[in-house]
């Protein structure tokens, strides 16, 4: 599950709430176990969702850095490229 939690600082265009909420709603579905919780445990994951998104988003903006920004295109052209490195038996010829 966790592997689909992308690195969400320093992109141009800047990461939308949606990316943020995707993120954190992966984040706590790792740590409770959960991909769906059961109608008595709802409510409590869907409040731990909001606020790890809210607390991401409040990291996310004093955060500072000095490298030029990167774009979606680029991070998903290297992702490409270090899983063909990784599985090339998956490759396609």
């Amino acid at each position: 599950m966790c592997r689909n939690i992308k690195t969400l600082f320093n992109f141009n265009p800047p990461v939308t709430q949606e990316e943020v909420r995707a993120a954190s709603l992966q984040f706590v579905r790792k740590i409770s176990g959960f991909a769906k919780p059961s109608k008595a445990n709802e409510a409590a994951f869907l409040t731990a969702v909001d606020e790890v998104a809210a607390a991401s988003a409040r990291l996310l903006v004093s955060l500072e850095t000095s490298a030029p920004a990167r774009t979606r295109e680029e991070e998903a052209a290297k992702a490409l490229l270090r899983n063909a490195q990784r599985f090339p038996e998956k490759v396609k010829s």
